[in-house]
């Protein structure tokens, strides 16, 4: 699965637009976090109890939202982002959101080809990648190809 923060992926068409995607997590730190976390606080620095609860959140909230663009038969996300907030100040919501879409790569030589579509296109059988052209407004629980 190709993710990327941008609106195109370079070296490949955009064949369907499959829509909005996104994985969610509320977290709180453990109590022995916390307690560990309050202490490091005091002296400054790096909270690393916290660091690592977002990082795995963001880890998370990542692969919940691939798993969403594989189910609407996507193989790419596109303009990728995360948003966090809080909550009732004990728990932390992490968002990660993007547009699912059906990508195929450039072949070489064709306008806007890149040498890793180019290798792409010549190693992956036919079959891998969706036609051009296809159904571009597929209901968004519904695969946009079959």
């Amino acid at each position: 699965m190709i993710v990327v923060t941008t609106n195109e992926v370079p070296g490949y068409r955009i064949d369907a637009v499959l829509g909005e995607v996104m994985g969610m997590t509320v977290r709180s730190a453990n109590i022995g976090a916390n307690f560990v976390a309050g202490f490091r606080a005091m002296g400054g620095g790096e909270v690393k109890e916290y660091t690592q609860l977002v990082y795995e959140s963001r880890q998370e909230v990542m692969h919940r939202m691939v798993e969403e663009a594989r189910r609407r038969g996507g193989n790419a996300v596109v303009g990728m982002r995360f948003d966090t907030g809080e909550i009732a100040q004990s728990f932390s919501e992490v968002c990660a959101y993007g547009t699912a879409v059906v990508v195929s790569p450039i072949p070489a030589g064709q306008p806007g080809a890149t040498s890793q579509s180019a290798h792409q296109a010549s190693s992956a059988p036919a079959a891998a990648y969706p036609p051009a052209g296809g159904p571009q407004d597929a209901p968004p629980d519904q695969p946009a190809w079959r």
